[in-house]
């Protein structure tokens, strides 16, 4: 058979240049074929690299210990010259001075050019050139000029090595050596103090390095070692040179961040030796050259403060100096010094929050901080110092702009890093800069209001000015730069240098301290100004301290267009404010096997936010800012109109026409998000994370990063919900920006599109036939079906329908009994639920005699949670049915009783939610906490319900008098004996009205503290939160609970108080009766036919609607609805809708209706005056459903 195509049987030869066997078992042997060779031509160079390479380092070592040996012998040669100068060196015999400068000089240098610091012998010849050089000075007068400075730099530079040698001795007598070494560096400085203070550094490193070794080891029987300890610290810093600010610098960051300085130590060595340096260490020159390193090069710069322990030593013993120069008081002597506030406020900045008052969701700190450092931080809040913040400020004629602007953004840095820092200190913080120096200390007179000087400061800023002109420009505000400095935007700016850029950055982020100061004072501010003082600002012959902090209403409106317009963007444009590097964080993938890496991940996740170039300033942070003040000034404005009517509207940035169903939209996905989150929400509450045994350490690390993938997951999916629904972020947390009739067509499409998701359909009829489909069908219909007793409705309704929960949002099956438990005769098609609603809450909020009522009334019989309910209720536990507090039966109790005021929020919540008008009237305050829900999470103690003093006034009346002449009154508050707490008082007996007085603390030992005219603000504050907020609050939480499972919190934020009483009760706009007319419904008689005409007796009670006043107009409503508010939409948004019947012919028979399907039972009359007079009639003698 052929092999190939050549026809040719035999085999090729073949010819294999490989020089390999071809045979499968053979071996082409070490010495045979290329590869052999190339392999050993390889070897044979690597050989010879290996030869030049031994031979070269073999000439190295030979030409390095010629020149070793040389320097040795040349050296021993100097040694010999230098001994026979010298002589013998018995440190037991005097020594002699050098017999001139020449001499001493020369000795000097040679002794220079062979000291050898791993020499014993020579480390004794230095020190016995030292004691001769003391005595030569001494005796011929020497000054260090010429080649002395040099000489004697040298000669230091040789000590500081031969004591960072003989560290490592422990022995007494390296001890003694490293003290003779501390007096030859203290003669050296004393020496050439500017040429140390220029290089000094070095020198203060090495005196760090031993005070840390001496200071523990010393005997407290023998301090006087600390002598030359000091002296040698001491003796660059006491003769003021042109470098001495460098040897305070390099002190202080020597010295200030040493452990055993901030200890919290019993040792009396380490206090005294603490204390000998604050004593004599010049405070000013230290501020003034630590703040100058610090704003040149920044804390990065300094490894002495790359941690966080670092930072909090060198803060503590900064402001201990500080306060040790002045006997620890009269603080307000150094701490409006530039330089301290400079200081204190960029380490204040990088310290984490949480070191002095832990966080606020209770976790521990990371970082522990010993009493010494904590007393010391602490003493920053103090009025004397905070409040004579603007004591030092350039507001004379002749300070130029650059330095009044250079002035505010320092001391709003300062401020705002003492709020940052101090968050459960807040209110007094900006209580006491706020009211300024005490009048003890403001003999130079009264300085501008800190509000009007931050206000002069922040508008002068271009930030202000931008944004003012275009909410857009505040995208690129806000957006942190850190990305900048080295990016493309670097780049493509070439004309621009890039310290140009940074010195712009800066600007930026002092102009937004100095704003967000502004902000936070106004805040406070307007919680304690009522609304007299707001609106009397700036007007002549009003004057006092409120006032004079108030801005006047023109500067207000400047004010609210830029806080509209930056709040818009922060939450209209937050995806595009928020950093890159945030969007995508989930690459856990290989962590599990890697825990490196999963800590780095974990730095990275956790780094710190910077907020248009503010180190710590969050997004949230500037959200709850601004949305709690601009809602602060628009609740103003609504009360009383001062701004134009569309002042507030921001329509001009949205595409209105599709709004609606851009909110549905938006809506739906964040439904979405919440699930998810619900999800997480499970999962997180399985996680345990209780120390384990040993050897589980990968399982840890497991289930850490699960916690960290869950909130990574949990703000990517809040990023995502900003950049999804703009427009629902906007209506959540400053709805004003959109037109109320706007508003409540949303609200109603998300109750229509929540409806459909449970029933299928907003029709009522078509859930019950789904039910019908289902086989647990009849259980699902009792369960939705309730008897209730005429008189009982709320009890009655409590008992059977508060286990449904959020399944009271389904059709209702109600049957209404009588006294003897027989069923009323009617089917419930919709209306006998009006009914039963109508019911529940006018039995639940109508008063009682013996009960403890729910809601009380106030001045303007307006409704709000009973504040001492809860108490009333323990009290009768205690005394009625002797409970003890704690108890399980107790407790039992309380629940139920907490459990009422939820149903009892559910069935206002259904009122809302299927469209039912109740006629309900609350507190403007109780509504406030409906509409402040936090928003959607974002900093919810600013977005959150705040308690203010007008709010108090809706309360009471007396007490807002009270406190109002307290807030104004001119002499001392003192003499009225006031403390920082109250009294409540509870009835214990509902029958002979018995009450009891119980005392309150509004702060920790509220009791022992005086309310001064320093603190009475915060005290004003207290009593407000007290009265409104905490005292009510299981009550008002319970109602809200309830509230929330009918209608989502975030559909309640649109709206503000007035508006939200507009949704349960109605509009208090005069009844358009032609609206009515157009939107009845007609029966029986009365249907209109195909002429399209009215009855006779219809067109007569259309005209005597017209010609009736407003006021009997809406008594004819509530008699027909039970309301007598219009709904905001019209009557065609009415549920049931307006009907009329006719009652037969009867003209002596009265009108009467069904107040539960909205329909009027109308006799057939004749004539205008008999129907006019029996309409007024029913209407007002209270008949109605009886009379039919």
């Amino acid at each position: 058979m052929f092999t190939s195509f050549t026809g040719n049987t035999r085999r090729p030869r073949q010819v294999n240049l490989g020089g390999r066997k071809t045979h499968a078992f053979g071996s082409t042997g070490p010495g045979s074929g290329s590869q052999a060779a190339l392999d050993r031509a390889q070897q044979d160079r690597a050989q010879r690299q290996r030869e030049r390479e031994t031979q070269k380092a073999a000439k190295t070592i030979q030409r390095v210990w010629r020149g070793h040996r040389s320097r040795s012998e040349f050296s021993g040669l100097l040694r010999r010259a230098w001994d026979a100068v010298e002589g013998p060196m018995d440190t037991l015999r005097q020594t002699q001075p050098y017999g001139s400068e020449e001499e001493a000089l020369s000795q000097l240098q040679r002794l220079l050019r062979f000291a050898n610091t791993r020499i014993e012998d020579d480390h004794e010849r230095i020190r016995h050139f030292y004691r001769r050089q003391v005595e030569t000075v001494q005796s011929l007068g020497l000054v260090a000029n010429g080649a002395w400075p040099v000489a004697y730099f040298k000669l230091q530079a040789v000590v500081l090595r031969i004591m960072g040698r003989q560290s490592k001795e422990s022995t007494s007598q390296g001890r003694l050596k490293e003290f003779l070494n501390l007096s030859i560096l203290r003669f050296i400085a004393e020496q050439i103090p500017a040429e140390m203070s220029k290089n000094a550094a070095q020198y203060f490193h090495a005196l760090a390095q031993f005070v840390s070794r001496s200071i523990p080891a010393a005997d407290a029987a023998h301090d006087e070692s600390l002598e030359p300890i000091f002296q040698a610290v001491m003796a660059p810093l006491k003769k003021v040179t042109g470098y001495t600010l460098n040897a305070y610098e390099a002190f202080g960051f020597g010295f200030l961040t040493l452990p055993t300085l901030g200890a919290d130590t019993s040792s009396p060595l380490a206090t005294r030796f603490r204390d000998s340096l604050a004593n004599a260490i010049n405070y000013k020159l230290l501020a003034s050259a630590l703040a100058t390193a610090l704003k040149e090069h920044g804390l990065q710069s300094r490894p002495e403060l790359a941690t966080v322990e670092g930072r909090l030593r060198f803060l503590g013993l900064f402001i201990y100096f500080h306060r040790y120069a002045h006997n620890f008081q009269s603080s307000e002597a150094y701490a409006v010094h530039k330089d301290f506030v400079t200081v204190v406020a960029l380490l204040l900045n990088s310290l984490p929050t949480n070191i002095i008052e832990g966080s606020s969701d209770g976790d521990t700190a990371e970082y522990s901080i010993n009493d010494f450092l904590k007393e010391q931080i602490l003493s920053l809040v103090n009025q004397e110092g905070i409040g004579n913040l603007l004591a030092g400020s350039s507001q004379s004629p002749d300070s130029t702009e650059d330095e009044k602007v250079e002035e505010a953004r320092q001391l709003a840095n300062y401020a705002l890093a003492l709020l940052r820092f101090f968050p459960r200190r807040g209110d007094e913080i900006r209580m006491w800069v706020y009211i300024g120096p005490s009048s003890t200390q403001s003999g130079k007179g009264r300085k501008m209001p800190a509000i009007k000087y931050f206000w002069q400061a922040s508008k002068r800023s271009s930030i202000f000015s931008t944004i003012m002109r275009d909410s857009r420009a505040a995208v690129d505000l806000l957006r942190p730069k850190s990305t900048q400095s080295n990016g493309v935007s670097q780049a493509n700016s070439f004309w621009q240098a890039p310290t140009q850029e940074l010195d712009l950055a800066a600007v930026r982020a002092d102009e937004w301290r100095v704003i967000l100061v502004f902000l936070e004072l106004y805040t406070f501010v307007l919680k304690i100004t009522d609304d007299e003082e707001f609106f009397s600002a700036g007007q002549n012959g009003f004057s006092g301290q409120v006032r004079d902090n108030s801005l006047p209403l023109n500067e207000v409106k400047d004010l609210t267009t830029f806080l509209k317009n930056l709040g818009f963007t922060l939450y209209f444009n937050a995806s595009d404010i928020n950093e890159p590097d945030e969007r995508d964080t989930s690459s856990t993938g290989i962590s599990y096997f890697n825990p490196q890496a999963a800590e780095a991940q974990q730095q990275k996740q956790v780094a710190e936010p910077s907020l248009g170039g503010v180190a710590g300033l969050t997004l949230d942070y500037v959200k709850g800012l601004v949305t709690g003040l601009v809602r602060m000034v628009y609740e103003r404005d609504s009360r009383r109109k001062f701004l134009p009517d569309d002042h507030w509207l921001m329509t001009s940035r949205f595409d209105m026409t599709g709004f609606i169903p851009a909110v549905v939209e938006e809506e739906e996905s964040r439904h979405r998000i919440q699930e998810e989150e619900a999800e997480d929400v499970d999962d997180e509450d399985d996680f345990d994370d209780t120390p384990q045994l040993i050897g589980t350490g990968r399982s840890q690390q497991q289930r850490r990063l699960e916690r960290l993938q869950r909130q990574q997951r949990k703000a990517s999916r809040r990023r995502y919900l900003q950049a999804v629904a703009p427009r629902l972020e906007i209506l959540q947390n400053l709805p004003f920006f959109i037109p109320f009739t706007t508003r409540v067509q949303i609200f109603r499409e998300f109750v229509t599109l929540d409806m459909t998701k449970r029933r299928g359909s907003s029709d009522p009829e078509s859930w019950r036939l789904s039910i019908m489909q289902r086989p647990d069908a009849p259980h699902q219909f009792e369960k939705h079906t309730a008897r209730i007793h005429r008189g009982a409705e709320f009890d009655d309704a409590f008992a059977q329908f508060y286990d449904l929960g959020e399944g009271l949002k389904e059709p209702i099956q109600i049957t209404f009994v009588d006294q003897w438990d027989q069923a009323e005769a009617g089917i419930d098609g919709g209306g006998v639920t009006k009914e039963f609603l109508t019911s529940v809450t006018n039995t639940a909020f109508t008063p009682t005699e013996n009960d403890i009522d729910m809601f009380i009334e106030n001045d303007q019989h307006l409704l709000y949670p009973n504040p001492s309910a809860i108490d009333e209720i323990k009290e009768a536990l205690r005394s009625e049915l002797g409970l003890q507090d704690g108890s399980a039966a107790f407790r039992a109790h309380v629940a139920a009783a907490l459990q009422r005021y939820e149903f009892l929020g559910r069935i206002i919540g259904k009122c809302m939610y299927e469209g039912i008008l109740v006629d309900v009237n609350f507190a403007p305050f109780f509504l406030r906490k409906w509409a402040l829900t936090g928003g959607t999470g974002s900093a919810p103690n600013e977005t959150g319900y705040r308690p203010t003093l007008n709010d108090l006034r809706d309360l009471d009346e007396e007490l807002y008098q009270g406190l109002h002449k307290l807030k104004t009154y001119d002499g001392n508050v003192e003499d009225f004996g006031l403390t920082f707490s109250i009294t409540d008082t509870v009835v214990i007996d509902r029958a002979t009205k018995k009450t009891k007085a119980v005392t309150v603390d509004l702060r920790p030992d509220g009791s022992n503290i005086p309310v001064t005219n320093q603190n009475r603000l915060v005290y004003i504050s207290y009593i407000a939160r007290h009265r409104l907020q905490n005292q009510p609050y299981p009550q008002t939480a319970a109602f809200l609970r309830g509230l929330s499972t009918m209608i989502q919190p975030s559909w309640l934020s649109m709206f503000n108080a007035p508006e939200l009483q507009t949704l349960i009760g109605g509009t208090s706009s005069q009844i358009d009766v032609e609206d009515l007319r157009r939107n009845t419904l007609y029966g029986g008689t009365y249907v209109i036919g195909d002429d399209g005409l009215e009855h006779p007796t219809i067109q007569l009670f259309w005209k005597i609607m017209k010609e009736l006043s407003d006021g009997e107009r809406r008594a004819v409503l509530k008699f027909v609805t039970s309301t007598p508010r219009a709904p905001l939409l019209g009557f065609k948004t009415l549920n049931p809708r307006f009907s009329i019947r006719d009652a037969g012919s009867d003209q002596e028979r009265l009108p009467s209706t069904s107040t539960c399907v909205n329909l009027l039972k109308l006799p057939m009359y004749r004539d205008e005056g008999l129907m006019k007079e029996k309409l007024l009639y029913s209407v007002f003698s209270g008949a109605g459903f009886d009379l039919s």
